[in-house]
């Protein structure tokens, strides 16, 4: 049997989830139903459509603090080969994205690397941090 799951996560900023979102050609859409097993949907305040059979639900948290859960049914495997274990690599793409975003707001240059195991190098420079 299958179900969704909602992970706690750090994600407050829409915009730098939607970035995060085209980095992975990924799609954030908002207002529509989440697919997941057998047919069974849910309607979310955001989705991010997966290329496969199911998405993932991006919901403001119920603890009202200004993140945001991410609800998916893990089943089967669709979900963790799109963005990585507990969404691993789309949490990864935020982070960077709203690093960079920052890096920009204040002026800082920035350069980006992906290490041979997956890891990204993020330089900073210029300014104040």
């Amino acid at each position: 049997m299958s179900h969704f799951t909602t992970i706690k996560t750090e994600v407050r900023d829409l915009e730098t989830l939607r970035d995060a979102c085209v980095e992975m050609d990924l799609v954030l859409e908002s207002g529509i139903m989440c697919r997941g097993f057998g047919g069974i949907n849910r309607t979310a305040h955001r989705i991010v459509r997966l290329k496969g059979p199911y998405d993932i639900a991006v919901d403001p948290a119920e603890a009202g603090d200004g993140t945001y859960a991410l609800t998916t049914d893990w089943w089967g495997g669709h979900v963790e080969i799109e963005v990585g274990i507990g969404y691993g690599r789309l949490l990864q793409s935020y982070g960077v994205q709203k690093t960079m975003r920052e890096a920009r707001s204040r002026g800082l240059r920035f350069s980006r690397q992906i290490e041979p195991d997956g890891c990204v190098l993020l330089t900073l420079e210029g300014g104040a941090l």
